[in-house]
Order: C-alpha cells, then structure tokens, then sequence
C-alpha cells in the first residue's frame, strides 16, 4: 500500500449489514450462554458425568479454537460475505442437531460441529467490519455496537436460557440459533456487499492448517485429560509435548511456504501480539468464571435456571457501560493500552472479591459488586483491543488476523475450563479429604462446602491471570489513539510517545 491511501467512497449498505453481523454474533453469544444455563439439566436429562461434563463447553471450543485460523483463511479465500452465510447455514443445522440428541455422544458431536460452522462465521463477520468501516470514528462506533450487542446477547442468553430451560426444556435452548441464523444469512445474503480487490487467492497452506489444527486440539485436550487423571499422567504429558512439537512444526511451516494458513506478519507485529495474548489470558480467567458461577447459583444456593440467568444481569451490564461508554468513546483519544491495563486490572479486582465466596455469601454485598467490576473492566478492555487486532494488516490478511482475535479467545475458553476446572476439582477433592469427619455426620454439607473451596481455590489462580494479562497490554502495546481521518500515512508520536496508528483503507 502506498504512503498515501486512495480514498474511496463509504459502503452506503454498511450499516445495514452491521444489523446482520450484529445479529450473527448475538446468536453465537447467546449459544455460549444458553449452553452454561442449560447445562445442569442436559448432564442430567443425558447421563453426563461430572467428570464429561466440561465436554459440553471444550467439544464447541476445541473445534472452533482449532479450526479458526483455516476458517479466517477461507474467508480471506472465498471471500467473506459467502464464508459468512455459509458458516450461518451450518451453525443451524448443528444447533438442530444438538437439540434433538439422544445421548452424550450426539451432544458432544453437535457442539463440535456447531464449533466447525463459528470457526467459518466469526473471522468472516469480524473481518467485514475492519473492511468495511474505514473512518476511525466510524470503526469506532460500529465497533462499540458489535461490542454491545455481544455483551446485550449475554444477557438475552442467560435470561432466555432460563426460560426456555425453565418453561420448555434444554432442548430448545439448541433451537433457538435456527430462527436467528436464518434472519442473519438471508439479510447478509441481499445487504452485504464486501469491497472488491481484498481477497487472497493464493493456494491454501494444507500442512499449515493440519499442524495448526492438531496442535491446538493436542493442547486443549492436555489441560482437559488433567483433571480426571492428573497432571503427572503419561497421555497428560504427551498431549503437552505433542502440541508442543506441532506447534513448533507450524511456525517454521509458516516462515519457509509461499502462502501461509497465518502469516507471521500478523501475530509478530507488538500491537497485535500484545492484543493476542492478553485477550486469550483474559479469557482464561472469564471462561472458568461463568461455569462456577453457575454452578454455585444452582446447586450451592438453589437458584432456578430463569433466576440464575438474571443473577448475571450486572456483569452483562458492566460489559455492556464499559464497552460504549467508556471504551468506545476513549478509543480515539487515548492510547489503547491505558483502557486495556486498567480494564484488565479492574476485572482482576472484581475476580478478587469472589475469592471471599462461601455456602452462604449475600448475594448483594459480594457477587453484585464483583459481577459489576468484572463487567466494567473486560468490557473497558474488550472494545479498543477487538479493533486494534486488526488495525495495519493488508485487505488479503484481514481474514486471518480476524481469525487469531477468535483464536486467543476461544483457545483461551477451552484452556480456561479445563485448566480452573482441574484446579477446582483437585482443590475440593483434597478438601473432602482434610474434613472426611465431617462427611460422616453431614455428607451433603461436606460435599457443597467442597464444592465452593474449589471454586474458590481455582478463582485465585484467575485473579493472577488477569494480572497477567494487564501487564502484558501496557508492556507490548505501544500504540497510540487512532487517527480520526482516513489516511494510511505515518502519523507523528502522540503525547505519550507512541505512535499514532492510521485505519488502513481498502481500495475499490
């Protein structure tokens, strides 16, 4: 790209096509938490384990986490407005699948599947929007309310979830995606229209995506096999030492084939590193939360499906006040990594207060204020770094990078279940133990007062994650407010040093 950026004319259909993107990511929000709602009754309805339990959230995640960056990459191929339908389409059909199982088996397969379809639909929509919305005012406000209607369909999830779970049964809780899928595919179909010029049509990196797929899976399922034979475990090991070796394998594929799955242009740039990895910790941190929290409204203190659901209101709300009107609205006037440190780190407090969780915790003086901290600060942090992962790659990368935003989250979801749930369960195992005579006069009590001492000792390790991932943001991330203008020149250091990043333009 030149110096000087060609200036072209704004998409008039884009903010119609925002409604549809929106729309597409509310039903994959919404999926995730419906799924957490409806999880107790589904284990019980199938024959779940708790041991296999966790598998209802890792089989979407794994999938989708290791099959993300082939999807970013067919978007980036295909193009994105048909990657994107089709992604739609597929994730119906699986939500019918998932609804209508008959055994844990089927369940597990169609949260795979449903995970395959997303690996397709998200770097699509999340990459239509960086093509899309060029002005950095603009990219800013359609960032701010792709971020809310996320954080919105959070809270339509739980309470929906609730109901439906509630008033129906977790079966309709799978159902639900079809109808959205359908508005979504068909106004995407006949709104959308995606600038020209900004596909990549190299061949596609066979190896790359074996290697990357593998991998990732190796990982993930390294963590998850932990919990139920330990970390000393010989296949626990060898999962850790395959992924390792086949993630190695996949960088240097990168470095040496024509046309990488994941150019190494995109994840070795600071920014964008910085954004990678401190998102995917956070995650780390959120995921295993919403599982606990879960289950500590539902089986510790009782909570019906429809009330646990609205008990996670003032995190949905916090997200939602964080992400418009603290995050959108300081983007581009203050560099990103003094609203991703301190969200980070707000986040990082409010986990703490859960760290105080017992049988009987007030509801009002502990959960409220930690839900509503941890809401403000991920969603402080969420908006400037959803835009800054894909400030600066060319249009043909824009797929990919998209894809690696969708990667740190979801991979970071899989590892957070799996790893805080491991923890969580060798912590109250140990503690059943300390307190076995407990157990002889009160087994019921023994049991729920383990259960919250797991929780809690695997919130602990979240708080320093989250630590972790604030530090990461101010320490990687050096770039400065985005320009207002579209330009794609150099822009002068702003007052904190940094550089002040320019929004690319794509050319018609």
């Amino acid at each position: 790209m030149s110096k000087t950026a060609d200036i072209r004319l704004p998409d008039p259909s884009r903010w119609k096509a925002l409604a549809f993107i929106a729309l597409a990511q509310l039903m994959v929000v919404l999926d995730a938490t419906i799924v957490n709602i409806a999880l107790p009754h589904a284990q019980t309805a199938l024959g779940i384990s708790d041991a296999n339990k966790q598998w209802v959230i890792t089989a979407y995640a794994l999938a989708f986490g290791g099959l993300l960056l082939f999807g970013g990459r067919i978007a980036d191929l295909w193009g994105r407005k048909r990657t994107f339908v089709v992604g739609l389409i597929g994730f119906a059909l699986a939500s019918a699948l998932g609804g209508a199982a008959q055994n844990q088996g089927m369940l597990f397969g169609s949260r795979a599947l449903q995970g395959v379809f997303g690996a397709l639909l998200a770097p699509a929509a999340l990459s239509l929007l960086a093509v899309m919305f060029t002005d950095a005012k603009e990219r800013a406000k359609a960032f701010g309310i792709y971020g809310a209607i996320a954080g919105g369909g959070g809270a339509v999830g739980l309470i929906l979830g609730g109901f439906l779970t509630q008033a129906l049964n977790w079966r309709w809780t799978f159902f639900v995606n079809i109808p959205f899928a359908i508005v979504a595919a068909a106004g995407a179909y006949f709104v959308i229209r995606e600038p020209s010029g900004s596909r990549n049509r190299s061949s596609l990196d066979i190896p790359g995506v074996v290697l990357s797929a593998l991998g990732l899976v190796s990982l993930v399922y390294g963590f998850t096999r932990a919990e139920s034979s330990g970390w000393s475990d010989a296949v626990t090991i060898g999962m850790f030492v395959a992924s390792g070796v086949l993630l190695l394998a996949f960088v240097l594929t990168e470095a040496r084939v024509k046309s990488p799955l994941l150019p190494l242009r995109v994840v070795l740039d600071r920014n964008r590193g910085g954004v990678y990895l401190s998102l995917g910790l956070a995650i780390i941190a959120m995921f295993g939360l919403f599982l606990f929290l879960t289950y500590y409204l539902q089986v510790v203190r009782g909570y019906s499906p429809i009330r646990t659901g609205f008990a996670f209101l003032p995190m949905i709300a916090g997200m939602i006040t964080g992400s418009t009107q603290i995050g959108a609205r300081l983007m581009t006037r203050v560099p990103a990594r003094r609203l991703m440190g301190p969200g980070f780190l707000a986040a990082a407090i409010g986990m703490l207060l859960l760290t105080q969780l017992e049988i009987d915790s007030s509801y009002t003086a502990l959960i409220l204020p930690a839900q509503l901290l941890l809401g403000l600060g991920m969603g402080t942090a969420f908006m400037p770094a959803m835009s800054l992962a894909t400030h600066g790659v060319e249009p043909r990368d824009s797929g990919v990078a998209s894809a690696m935003v969708n990667t740190s989250q979801q991979v970071g979801g899989a590892i957070g279940t799996a790893l805080l749930n491991t923890i969580a369960a060798s912590a109250a195992t140990a503690y059943a133990t300390s307190h076995a005579a407990l157990g002889a006069s009160d087994p019921e009590l023994l049991k729920l007062q383990s259960m919250v001492h797991g929780f809690t000792g695997a919130i602990w390790w979240a708080v320093g994650i989250l630590v972790v991932a604030s530090a990461i943001a101010v320490t990687f991330i050096n770039a400065g407010r985005p320009s207002a203008t579209i330009t794609g020149a150099s822009g002068s250091g702003d007052a904190d040093g940094a550089e002040e990043f320019k929004v690319p333009v794509v050319a018609h």
